[in-house]
């Protein structure tokens, strides 16, 4: 596997994995023995990033996590996240004490003495993001954390906190149909050094070509059940974009997911996606992405058609929307 750096030093597998999945998100958890042998295959496979947060299941992901790469624990990058009050979800809460509390708490469910980049998920109007840095600085002066992330912020929050400690990472989410980042937050994060992780790289699933306007997602146990975009109208209208991965896909002797993730990784040096799976045969078909080349006339020819594409839908649901930072 193909090594990236994010930040200034913090060096990672191009592609990271993200767990969420397993435990929360898109249906009921997963088997936990089959999700620890996907995880530790990951890390046979080369992968050394791996992604959870205090939110997923909520504390279950960190806690399988934990356990599965504890036998490898310092080789690998261990990221998580804070943000969120869980005591009043979705309420937010970043205050330099409450993040000190769940750093505390998540360090004994991921087994561990440290967290390698620790993210704020959400960012808390509330609470100055000059503070949260603060906060985080004494961490890393403590030996807690390692580096610094911000998760869904804007390019001025972005700016404020790394004039306070040197921000190593801002993860988003960031596909070919979700461009968001491509305005403001990715300039941003090249003028200052700023590795970009993508979340949802294959677009919360619909980008493998697996997910069509026939599916049902479970409202209690699937996010997407209340995102715009996996309606079967937009899911329907959103086809034009699987049928041109698939056929470019075939050309080049890949797979749809496999072009999604090429082309992310073809955007910067210093852009690492993290797809999760809870598949043993799809984990290793998107690592199979790191091997793919694709030429300055291909990414034209991507490009040129997904300006044309209109993508129906928007990419959360309007409480998730009131979340993220702009």
């Amino acid at each position: 596997m193909k090594k990236r750096k994010l930040g200034q030093n913090l060096e990672v597998s191009a592609l990271g994995f993200g767990c969420m999945n397993m435990s929360f998100g898109y249906g009921p958890a997963a088997d936990k023995p089959e999700a620890i042998k996907v995880i530790r295959a990951a890390y046979e496979h080369g992968v050394t990033l791996f992604d959870t947060a205090e939110v997923y299941g909520p504390l279950t992901n960190e806690e399988l996590v934990g356990e599965a790469i504890a036998p490898f624990r310092d080789n690998v990058v261990l990221a998580t996240k804070y943000g969120f009050d869980l005591a009043n979800f979705p309420r937010l809460n970043s205050q330099p004490e409450h993040i000190k509390q769940v750093v505390g708490a998540s360090l004994k469910r991921l087994r561990t003495d440290r967290i390698d980049l620790l993210y704020q998920h959400r960012v808390d109007p509330n609470v100055p993001i000059e503070d949260v840095a603060g906060a985080l600085k004494e961490l890393i002066q403590a030996g807690k954390v390692k580096h610094f992330g911000l998760s869904e912020a804007g390019a001025k929050t972005i700016r404020r906190a790394h004039a306070v400690h040197p921000v190593t990472a801002v993860q988003s989410e960031y596909s070919l149909w979700t461009r968001d980042p491509e305005a403001e937050v990715l300039p941003t994060c090249d003028k200052l050094g700023i590795g970009f992780v993508p979340w949802s790289p294959l677009g919360q699933g619909f980008l493998t070509g697996k997910v069509n306007a026939t599916m049902k997602f479970d409202a209690a146990a699937d996010l997407r059940a209340s995102f715009p975009r996996f309606t079967p109208e937009s899911m329907k209208a959103n086809q034009p974009v699987i049928d041109f991965l698939k056929a470019f896909a075939k050309r080049k002797k890949a797979t749809p997911a496999q072009i999604a993730l090429a082309w992310l990784l073809a955007q910067a040096p210093w852009i690492v996606p993290i797809p999760g799976t809870r598949k043993l045969e799809r984990m290793v078909e998107n690592l199979g992405a790191a091997e793919i080349e694709l030429t300055f006339a291909e990414l034209r020819e991507i490009d040129n058609a997904f300006a044309k594409l209109k993508v129906q839908g928007a990419r959360l649901s309007p409480e998730h929307m009131a979340l993220i930072d702009r």
